[in-house]
């Protein structure tokens, strides 16, 4: 598999290639603005859970060229620099984290919090939505500290079975949520993303990142009788533009000639970097299998029978006519 099959496979990595986006999610969030106006008269942004920061160049474009924008991003991981992009490595659901990002906006509340931040899936469907929804409540947890009242909240979301509860809990902070679904978002994937506008919390509402969203004393059944809550869902995008889940020539029907391009910036620390180090040396079996901890070759001899004191080994028991036969 040679290095131009990703760009045949998936048409919009190759277009974040040769656009200068660090990763294909750039479309998603465009195609979202396109949509419901996300960045208009935006001037401060948080963008959670951000590496490799593909979302932060795109906020970087349209609200930190202008004057007053600010732009700050937020992961666990390091991430190479933005321009016009503040960068804090740090957790989201601890406190210090929200106080850090409102002291870079000088006290100011942000306009609007973006999370694109996806946990490390296992296949397991079940175990995957929940540790997403997990990862939103905390992302919207601390929304709750950094965004301004009428704010706007941008979260991805997995269409799991339980996701009603999520929108229940969503629309308590906001007067309009919606799921919206992207066309560079494959139609394969349960991928989509909660556009919550209006942040409107309840009366009496202290922001506390010590205490979790869905406990019980927030009055947020409303998934039955005539009070359930119904979001409309929504896709976006040019709906003629390329699909996700198409695979095509490397000559495109623009008439432009296909010519590879390398990543727009590389992994800075993976977690794989080791290994490929060992491994490029020679030294990954020795790594994995140290000589204190070598298989002695005669562990592997096979062992003779051993019976039991009072029992007696017995052959298989063969039939007479078979004896009897000739060959």
């Amino acid at each position: 598999m040679g290095r131009t099959s990703k760009d045949k496979r998936d048409v919009y990595y190759r277009l974040a290639k040769e656009n200068g986006w660090r990763a294909r999610s750039a479309f998603k969030l465009l195609q979202l603005d396109e949509e419901f106006n996300l960045f208009q008269g935006v001037k401060r942004a948080v963008d959670l859970c951000a590496a490799p920061g593909s979302w932060s160049q795109v906020l970087s474009q349209k609200i930190g060229g202008q004057s007053s924008g600010q732009v700050v991003a937020v992961d666990l991981q390091a991430m190479a620099p933005l321009p016009g992009v503040i960068q804090i490595q740090g957790d989201i659901t601890q406190l210090s984290t929200a106080k850090e990002i409102i002291q870079h906006f000088e006290g100011c509340p942000a306009d609007l919090v973006v999370c694109d931040g996806a946990p490390d899936v296992t296949g397991l469907h079940d175990v995957d939505e929940y540790m997403q929804a997990q990862l939103l409540l905390a992302a919207l947890n601390i929304a709750t500290h950094v965004l301004k009242l009428g704010g706007c909240f941008v979260a991805k979301i997995f269409r799991g079975r339980d996701v009603t509860l999520l929108y229940s809990q969503l629309h308590i902070f906001f007067s309009s949520v919606l799921c919206a679904k992207p066309k560079s978002s494959r139609n394969s994937s349960i991928e989509a993303f909660a556009v919550c506008q209006g942040y409107d919390p309840p009366e009496g509402f202290i922001p506390d990142l010590t205490r979790p969203l869905l406990d019980h004393s927030y009055d947020f059944n409303q998934l039955e009788g005539p009070a359930r809550f119904i979001v409309p869902f929504v896709a976006c995008g040019d709906l003629s533009a390329y699909d996700s889940d198409r695979s095509y020539p490397l000559d495109l029907e623009d008439g432009s000639e296909y010519k590879y391009t390398p990543p727009t910036q590389p992994p800075i620390a993976p977690p794989y970097q080791e290994a490929c180090r060992l491994k490029k040396n020679g030294q990954l079996a020795k790594e994995l299998l140290p000589k204190e901890c070598s298989i002695n070759k005669v562990d592997n001899l096979p062992q003779p029978l051993t019976v039991p004191q009072g029992h007696t080994l017995l052959s298989p028991k063969v039939e007479d006519d078979e004896m009897n036969s000739s060959p």
